[in-house]
């Protein structure tokens, strides 16, 4: 017999010792949850009470005033966002719940966010009928809410329209149009009183009348301006203030999802600290990278108090997208300088690594290396969509000397946005573009029907866009000079007009929702955000025991 023989065990021993082998083995492996099982223990933060004798449902709301301030500079050490102590407090559950271990950070240590746990591990149940899931193409308006400082005059685009007056009336507009979405946030500069000090009355009001009409509020935060006591985007305590701003509104608000914390990062930079026409007012590369580094670290910041609120949280992050043609050959080097800086607020807030020149710029007119290593440690790219917004003047004819005037559209939307998207490879939603009516009537509905194509042709050749953006609702006023005249000038670009009565834009755009709103989405079901529409009853309300909004 040959001597491997000698292994063989008797017949009928080896199938039984493997049968005691695989018993022994599965009795070491952890059980796998039942439907039987009740879900594990929910480790959720109470809610908070208001300190200073307002009423806990008060519009008017003030921070801890033990909390201690941490006062951010940029030129030294790094200091960030430290939520309020109310929303440190944790249930003995969560507070006993081990946490992964962080990776050792180097020197200055950036603020590394807390990664809380899924919904479905908290034991927050979500019952089938409500909170459900959308499942198509984000069809959006807007309420042009920008509140720049001119000057010694506010700027405010919501009073220019009479939205306060006829916000109720815009809504029903939207509904009537066929948007379930609406880019939409409260005035900043009459909602954030100071630090800590928060007037929510308005805002209590409008999501209020969203939500009953399950309308998805993408929210705009911070449109071009700041309150008064804030100064402008020179101010270094800026960004980490916007973050507790953010926070308070999320712990207000927390049925919403969708966020866009500053709009046009970009633009409000250059308008404000390199052309001289708002806020601060002033010209020159230094006060530009300043402006920069402020309203993207005060993005990343808010995205990251957000998410501690709501983690499931969203960003459509609106971002002008832009290109610079060189009028001659001696402009090229011109030109090609402007084509990588139009990516900054971009790549810092995604936390992509700029190009080498573009980096040099930085540090040459303020930024530091600490200062660049805290966007490419803390990006939350994970969460967010690039939206990017497109008009006829987003094209540049550059000439040698730098100076730059509108082109008109050379390249149009579509190959801009395909540059955009080989540069950061993320979810793609148009999220601005109008057009006036003009002398004719149908430029803006021309206008809409190639941007639409545009999409369309983005979609064709696999770049995943997810929606589409006619901004805004109603007329705006004075944009015709970047608001830098206070003219009263109507700028015919609205669904509807200032009266309220539609536009042929409008139909137009009713009839392309309607055509189309159930065709992109049989084209790939994956093609959707993960969003949860508003309900009677959202789980957030059961969780917290209370009802917001």
């Amino acid at each position: 017999m040959p001597a491997s023989s000698s292994r063989i065990s008797p017949a009928g021993a080896a199938p039984a010792a493997i049968r005691r082998m695989t018993s022994r083995w599965l009795s070491k492996q952890p059980r796998a949850p039942t439907l039987s099982q009740p879900p594990r223990s929910a480790g959720l933060r109470p809610a908070t009470t208001a300190t200073d004798g307002c009423p806990s449902d008060s519009p008017i709301r003030r921070s801890s005033p033990s909390r201690p301030r941490r006062r951010s500079s940029l030129s030294g050490r790094l200091m960030t966002w430290t939520r309020p102590k109310a929303a440190r407090s944790l249930s003995p559950t969560a507070a006993s719940t081990p946490s992964l271990p962080a990776r050792k950070p180097s020197a200055p240590a950036p603020w590394r966010p807390s990664r809380p746990e899924p919904l479905a591990s908290r034991g927050v149940a979500r019952p089938p009928s409500e909170g459900a899931m959308t499942a198509g193409f984000i069809f959006a308006t807007g309420v042009e809410n920008s509140n720049p400082r001119v000057g010694d005059r506010r700027v405010d685009q919501m009073a220019a329209s009479r939205f306060y007056d006829r916000w109720e009336e815009d809504f029903a507009l939207v509904r009537e149009t066929g948007c379930k979405f609406l880019r939409y946030g409260p005035p900043l500069h009459t909602a954030w009183l100071g630090e800590g000090r928060y007037d929510w009355g308005f805002a209590d009001q409008t999501f209020a009348e969203l939500r009953r009409h399950r309308t998805v509020p993408i929210v705009d935060l911070c449109h071009f301006g700041v309150p008064d006591w804030i100064g402008d985007f020179q101010n270094p305590d800026f960004p980490e203030l916007f973050a507790d701003y953010a926070y308070a509104f999320a712990e207000r608000f927390p049925w919403v999802q969708l966020y866009t914390p500053v709009n046009e990062m970009f633009i409000c930079a250059t308008f404000s600290a390199r052309l001289g026409w708002w806020n601060e007012r002033l010209r020159g590369d230094g006060p530009f990278v300043t402006a920069v580094k402020h309203l993207v670290r005060a993005n990343v910041l808010a995205m990251h108090a957000i998410l501690e609120v709501r983690p499931d949280a969203l960003f459509i992050q609106s971002e002008s997208s832009e290109y610079f043609h060189a009028a001659a050959p001696k402009a090229i080097r011109a030109a090609e300088t402007l084509n990588q800086q139009r990516f900054i607020t971009l790549d810092l807030n995604y936390g992509h690594r700029v190009d080498s020149t573009v980096y040099e710029f930085l540090l040459d007119n303020g930024m530091t290396r600490d200062e660049y290593h805290f966007f490419l440690d803390n990006h939350v790219r994970r969460r967010c969509v690039m939206g990017t917004d497109y008009y006829w003047t987003n094209e540049h004819r550059t000439y040698e000397d730098g100076r730059s005037e509108p082109s008109g559209e050379i390249f149009g939307y579509s190959e801009i946005t395909r540059q955009y998207h080989e540069r950061y490879r993320l979810p793609v939603m148009h999220t601005e573009t109008n057009h006036v009516q003009g002398e004719g009537g149908q430029e803006a509905v021309q206008w809409l029907r190639k941007e639409w194509a545009n999409l369309l042709r983005l979609r064709n050749v696999g770049i995943p866009v997810l929606g589409f953006t006619w901004y805004s609702i109603t007329d705006q006023v004075d944009w015709d000079t970047a608001l830098r005249e206070d003219n009263g000038r109507v700028h015919p670009v609205g669904l509807y007009d200032l009266d309220r009565r539609v536009r042929p834009v409008g139909e137009a755009y009713r009839q392309l929702i309607r055509d189309w709103s159930s065709v992109l989405p049989a084209q790939s079901e994956a093609l959707v955000l993960p969003v949860d529409m508003p309900g009677t009853r959202e789980p957030w309300d059961r969780r917290r025991g209370r009802a917001r909004g």
